[in-house]
């Protein structure tokens, strides 16, 4: 399934189960505690873990020919593309159980403010993303700092988007690679999830279990698919692999299928391939007046929340208050409340300046009938008036 891209339709997506003023994404309070992120926020930020500006050099892309999928280029003079939603983006963190966060987010509303993205297209494009680190924090960092990065950077973007986002995934893993053969210490990983918005085009790259759901006109529309070795797609590219599965774990190391990093895990990663992959699964869909909101979390959002259950709740809580910083507060202290045992990190965009309107759901004509003991009372009750 590696390469696979499955684009949702507007009729119906049925499937299977902030950034600081210097353009640096932010990332969560590595103390912990309950930390908002707002977008032209100032803050302090982490710097990169490399001073050095990453090249693309083409040696690093492992892209095949055959895995590309020959997908719409998306372009910036799409005549047929007349709805272009307005973006609001908030993002809530917090440490939960755990003794350290090893989450970070990003939000950019305006891709060409925040990374100094120069195209002569006029196309609005903007970036998201939610990376859930384990066994460390840096490969997260490395991959919120740097993913976006080799995504503007590619002459292609924006227009062969798949190609692109699969690139940059490869690229910002391969890079971490070279980091940690420079320093040891970095050793770690982190699934990724990023959504990017050109035009009205949603395009969502996914490696690992990190989830995106899009509420379309209140009904919840997985953007993702979680990459967990037990599924069966995932559990067949492992086999094939050369990889095996042990009570749910990857080799009986790793819970996710696939992840950036982790290259100090023995038999998952090589030059040559692995078992564990950092090819993401691109999902994507003309977005309409009937999209209302995007939720992007990490596992600990969707270990105590369906996907329904949290769109019903984050609707619930944007006709209250039609704010999406609000909103993904409220979702990070509902799954507290739930005793969700993971690090929570929760992006919510909204595509629309109002909040959700009330579904009025149609009454259907109602159809009556008589039993027939009932018309044998109504007879008896004819037959005794004296008319």
């Amino acid at each position: 399934m590696e390469g696979s891209r499955v684009i949702i339709n507007n009729a119906d997506g049925a499937r299977e189960n902030c950034s600081s003023g210097d353009g640096l994404p932010p990332i969560p309070n590595s103390l912990g505690g309950r930390v908002a992120y707002r977008h032209f926020l100032e803050s302090g930020g982490t710097p990169p873990l490399s001073t050095k500006s990453l090249i693309r050099h083409p040696s690093l892309v492992k892209v095949r020919a055959s895995d590309i999928s020959s997908g719409q280029i998306l372009s910036g003079d799409d005549s047929d593309a007349e709805y272009m939603p307005l973006l609001r983006s908030g993002a809530w963190a917090d440490i939960g159980s755990r003794s350290s966060m090893e989450d970070v987010h990003v939000c950019a509303d305006n891709m060409m403010n925040e990374y100094g993205l120069n195209i002569s297209s006029e196309m609005r494009s903007a970036f998201y993303g939610v990376f859930d680190g384990h066994g460390g924090k840096h490969a997260a960092d490395f991959a919120c700092y740097n993913l976006p990065r080799f995504i503007i950077e590619d002459d292609d973007f924006p227009g062969d988007i798949d190609r692109v986002l699969s690139s940059a995934f490869l690229q910002t893993d391969a890079a971490f690679a070279e980091a940690c053969s420079m320093d040891a210490d970095l050793a770690s990983g982190t699934t990724a999830l990023t959504a990017l918005v050109l035009g009205s085009s949603l395009v969502v790259a996914n490696v690992g279990d990190c989830r995106a759901v899009l509420c379309r006109r209140g009904k919840a529309i997985e953007m993702s698919r979680d990459h967990k070795p037990v599924c069966l797609r995932e559990r067949r590219r492992i086999e094939a692999s050369g990889g095996y599965i042990y009570d749910g774990y990857l080799n009986g190391q790793l819970n996710v299928a696939r992840a950036l990093g982790d290259w100090h895990m023995e038999g998952l990663k090589g030059q040559e391939g692995g078992p564990l992959t950092a090819e993401p699964e691109l999902m994507s869909t003309s977005l309409t007046e009937e999209d209302e909101f995007l939720i992007i979390g990490c596992d600990g959002l969707w270990d105590v929340f369906l996907s329904q259950n949290a769109v019903d709740f984050a609707r619930r809580r944007l006709q209250e208050h039609n704010d999406p910083l609000m909103c993904s507060k409220d979702l990070v202290n509902e799954a507290l409340k739930r005793k969700s045992g993971d690090n929570l990190s929760v992006v919510v965009v909204c595509f629309q300046p109002q909040p959700p309107p009330n579904l009025v759901v149609p009454r259907g004509r109602v159809h009556r009938s008589i039993s027939a003991e009932g018309l044998k009372e109504l007879k008896s009750f004819l037959d005794d008036l004296d008319i």
